[in-house]
């Protein structure tokens, strides 16, 4: 029988720490809680694996805690969600667009100063 997945193995697989995992089920943000072992440590499945590396990249992508939260309660909600939950990511998507959109003309800004300091260390 397949006994899933320490919090440190799931921490090594996803790039977050255990304590950040303990934090994300605190927070409501797991679709369910990972099972307890019979000594009454977590134990992961793929899945919840899966999941975490969901919510990983929605962080990364700016998401807020709240947000992946209302995202998390959705989904424990099941099929009947599947518009709202289409909803919350376009308008996510969205944002990231945005986002983008600034960095490229940050980038430009940068590029730009690079290109002052070469004209005037005579390296065009």
């Amino acid at each position: 029988m397949d006994e899933g997945m320490t919090i440190a193995q799931v921490a090594e697989r996803t790039g977050l720490t255990a304590h950040t995992l303990r934090y994300y089920e605190r927070a409501g943000l797991l679709r369910e809680p990972p099972d307890r072992g019979g000594n009454g440590h977590r134990r992961y499945t793929e899945r919840d694996a899966d999941w975490i590396r969901l919510l990983t990249r929605l962080r990364a992508t700016g998401m807020s805690i709240a947000g992946m939260r209302r995202y998390a309660e959705l989904a424990r909600r099941g099929e009947d969600t599947y518009a709202a939950r289409k909803e919350l990511l376009e308008a996510h998507r969205a944002e990231v667009l945005r986002k983008i959109e600034q960095l490229k003309d940050d980038l430009a800004l940068v590029d730009y100063k690079i290109n002052v300091y070469d004209k005037l260390m005579g390296d065009s």
